[in-house]
């Protein structure tokens, strides 16, 4: 799981990104993950931008092998279905999660699903 460390609904020059919207919910998450069944199986980093500066924060999750996720809009509080996102994402074969599965706290966030890159090259 990817964390974009500058997500931030205000940008500008006095902005302190060490406690942008982004580092909090990493925060948030890295803190409900030592404690995760899961936590050996899931990394979480914190990374530069994802492009997605008027849709804080964004997550994104991704995997060899397995469809990529990038969720943006995600309220900071919402580091524990973030993490219950992630264990329907590891226990997926190939990241394919069903919309009723998604946790209800992020049905209404913005979300794209891209395919592997095995899936795609496969169809050639």
């Amino acid at each position: 799981m990817s964390v974009c460390k500058y997500c931030n609904a205000v940008h500008s020059k006095e902005v302190n990104y060490e406690q942008s919207e982004g580092a909090t919910l990493y925060q948030e998450l890295t803190k409900l993950h030592q404690d995760w069944v899961h936590k050996n199986d899931l990394e979480i980093r914190s990374v530069g931008c994802l492009w997605t500066c008027d849709r804080p924060c964004s997550v994104s999750f991704s995997a060899t092998d397995k469809a990529t996720y990038v969720l943006t809009q995600v309220p900071l509080s919402q580091a524990a279905a973030l993490l219950e996102f992630g264990e329907l994402y590891l226990k997926s074969k190939a990241g394919d999660i069903p919309w009723k599965q998604i946790p209800e706290a992020l049905q209404a966030v913005d979300k794209a699903k891209v395919p592997p890159l095995s899936a795609l090259t496969s169809q050639d």
